[in-house]
């Protein structure tokens, strides 16, 4: 599904990413651990095509396509989300509004008819349910108002309605408490298929116990510089990453 090699990127001047090679076939979960600074985040930002990284060599293929020639919004229709670690409100833009533009864009895009009223208030029930979203919250303005848990548990509920492919989930649980990162973590897994992949980035194993990564990175420095199964992040949870950077210092 999604190939990244030799990913160098920079914002501002200033290189991030380093040489990034990662590859995420259909239906697997990989989970990118790492410390502040060392470019979880921006890999997410690239994935997306936001306007203030650049590029500055490698390539990314998505589903067979060159994702870097997309336009963002190219890119969401084609199947990438990512969920914002900090979500952002939208005052005056109520929510069914803004999920009937989103969804019909992307049906648009793939040339299928756009969805009836009923057929997507309907639509909007279902997926409202598997995140435990409160119909008065779906009523409101985007985020307008949310606390943080809700605020996380909308982005899981618009992943629901556009059915993204690839999913990034960019540090979902951070400001969670248990039950609402349950409730978030839960209703992600019910999306799964065989088909749909995604990357969670993450600082903690908390959120991994839940979601039962295929694969764990750690990013450190702009580079990946070591990948494990899911006993990787229960690792990390113990010792921290210190021990890791000392085995990077000494391949050196």
């Amino acid at each position: 599904m999604l190939e990244i090699k030799d990913l160098h990127a920079s914002i501002n001047g200033k290189e991030i990413l380093k040489g990034i090679n990662l590859t995420i076939r259909d239906g697997e979960v990989h989970a990118l651990m790492g410390q502040n600074g060392a470019g979880k985040s921006t890999l997410s930002n690239v994935l997306v095509g936001h306007p203030a990284y650049e590029v500055t060599q490698g390539s990314i293929t998505f589903n067979g396509k060159d994702l870097l020639a997309l336009s963002p919004e190219d890119r969401a229709h084609e199947g990438i989300f990512l969920s914002f670690q900090m979500p952002v409100e939208i005052p005056g833009v109520s929510m069914v509004n803004f999920m009937r533009t989103a969804v019909n864009e992307q049906r648009k895009y793939r040339h299928l008819p756009a969805l009836s009223a009923s057929e997507f208030l309907k639509l909007m029930r279902e997926k409202r349910a598997i995140v435990e979203l409160d119909s008065k919250l779906a009523n409101r303005s985007v985020n307008e108002g949310f606390s943080g848990g809700e605020k996380k548990r909308n982005e899981i509920f618009q992943m629901a309605m556009l059915e993204p492919a690839f999913a990034i989930l960019d540090e979902t649980d951070s400001g969670l408490d248990v039950d609402a990162l349950r409730i978030v973590a839960e209703g992600f897994n019910q999306l799964r298929t065989a088909r749909t992949s995604a990357l969670v980035i993450t600082h903690y194993q908390r959120l991994l116990d839940y979601l039962k990564p295929d694969v764990v990175h750690v990013l450190l420095g702009g580079r990946i510089v070591k990948t494990g199964g899911p006993e990787l992040a229960t690792e990390i949870e113990r010792r921290g990453f210190d021990w890791i950077k000392k085995e990077v210092n000494e391949s050196l």
